[in-house]
């Protein structure tokens, strides 16, 4: 009982230090006048706020103004998901649910590396996870608009109360069809344990999403969530592979 604590204490750690650090990374860095003076006709900025309803996001000024931008290969993933934002998605996913049960298996569980594992959960991530959110964050932002406290509520509560029990039965299903489960048993898991992946949603992301939807712009929701995900992926992890 108290490794369980411990183990919930950690992760809960793990998650608000990360979801402090994502939001930071992109961030604006304080401006100076030279700045402000190089800004003053963003006609890039405004094309791509068009391309997205979260147009404060300060993911869409300046690159010099953004810290984000200087992380290598940042230009080519926004390029990619300008292109082919599916796929840059599914990716992003997979690597995010990858090193999610990478680092549980590795640092919580302790019971040497179970491949098979990490790959069906990398696979989840990749045809389910990235490309579901990608309709999903897409369509939520296009029927509520706005960065105002009553539009970031709203969009928590639909993520939370209708996406969250979506995805963790989707999950569960998977989970169970990857081991070769009957539906009567993978009945049973989602019985069992859908209220708790659930309970255990609502500790995190209703946090997580009041910056997501406040601070980040559509085409960058899903990397700004696996970036916090891999922390919490390392919850699921554990609680699928009860």
């Amino acid at each position: 009982q108290k490794k369980k604590i411990s183990n919930k204490m950690k992760l809960s750690s793990i998650i608000f230090a990360v979801t402090c650090v994502a939001a930071q990374a992109f961030g604006p860095t304080p401006q100076t006048s030279s700045v402000v003076k190089k800004v003053s006709s963003p006609a890039l900025v405004n094309g791509l706020r068009n391309k997205a309803p979260a147009s404060s996001s300060t993911l869409f000024r300046d690159q010099s103004e953004v810290r984000g931008g200087a992380v290598p290969g940042w230009n080519a993933y926004n390029e990619a998901l300008d292109k082919t934002p599916i796929t840059a998605k599914a990716m992003t996913s997979a690597v995010g649910f990858f090193l999610g049960d990478l680092l549980a298996q590795l640092f919580i569980v302790k019971s040497g590396l179970d491949i098979k594992r990490l790959v069906t959960l990398s696979i989840f991530g990749f045809i389910y996870h990235g490309p579901s959110g990608h309709y999903f964050y897409n369509w939520l932002d296009s029927k509520i608009e706005g960065t105002d406290g009553k539009s970031v509520a709203t969009k928590v509560f639909i993520d939370q109360v209708f996406w969250c029990p979506i995805f963790m039965t989707v999950f569960f299903t998977y989970l169970g069809l990857a081991n070769g489960d009957s539906f009567g048993v993978i009945g049973n898991k989602i019985k069992s344990d859908l209220f708790s992946a659930m309970q255990g949603s609502w500790k995190v992301w209703p946090f997580v999403h009041a910056v997501n939807f406040r601070f980040i712009s559509t085409k960058h929701r899903l990397v700004f969530i696996n970036t916090v995900q891999i922390a919490f992926n390392m919850f699921l992890s554990l609680l699928g592979s009860k």
